[in-house]
């Protein structure tokens, strides 16, 4: 049985419409990207829920955005072990080789990951705390925020720990030596943000008020 099959029919019909409309408009602008290379602005971490809209949200072409996804848009601490780590190892390409100017951390409402995260806290989520869980054991990153939860029923308590994350995020970030490096000597700037898709909101991360605030 073969592995790989041919595309379904309706990625195929939408390639096709794209490649004889905004392909052929703007085939020079393509042609220029690929011969010069990527020279993105901003390096943005986001989850892999396909809602969460990083482009669309900020109006951003192609070339403009180095982006990384993966569940609830962490960052685990530097480790170094000689082990395989894709998010490091994409951090560590956008800071040190395309030297981006920005990072940013964006997490977002109704975040699987973080909500089945905020169960096995709870002991309610037995799958994920199982060793051989990838999705339980990535976000043990996140489980030493859970203590510091303010009350109130789940839905505020896991907006809150969706927000954390991020914070969580950006201080991992500051334990590779590489961004530090680069923050502290003004080539890099970090930023926390929270995006709500239903209420077309989005909130930034404060941290001398210690606060997310309407962007």
């Amino acid at each position: 049985m073969p592995i790989s099959r041919p595309l379904p029919d309706y990625l195929v019909r939408r390639y096709r419409g794209w490649k004889a409309t905004t392909y052929q408009d703007n085939a020079a602008w393509f042609r220029h990207l690929a011969e010069s290379g990527q020279h993105p602005r901003a390096m943005v971490i986001a989850c892999c829920d396909s809602r969460v809209y990083v482009t669309g949200l900020f109006g951003a072409d192609e070339g403009e955005f180095f982006i990384h996804r993966n569940i609830a848009a962490l960052v685990p601490p530097f480790t170094a072990d000689e082990e395989h780590h894709g998010t490091s190892a994409t951090i560590e390409f956008a800071v040190k080789s395309l030297k981006v100017a920005h990072l940013i951390v964006m997490a977002h409402a109704g975040c699987g990951g973080v909500g089945g995260c905020y169960d096995m806290c709870l002991g309610q989520a037995p799958e994920l705390e199982q060793a051989t869980s990838f999705v339980g054991r990535w976000m043990d990153i996140l489980t030493p925020a859970f203590p510091g939860l303010p009350s109130g029923d789940r839905a505020t308590r896991v907006q809150a720990f969706e927000k954390a994350a991020v914070v969580t995020s950006l201080t991992n970030l500051m334990t590779f030596p590489f961004v530090r490096e680069a923050v502290e000597g003004g080539m890099l700037t970090l930023h926390g943000l929270w995006t709500d898709t239903g209420e077309g909101g989005l909130e930034c991360w404060d941290e001398e008020r210690g606060a997310f605030l309407p962007v």
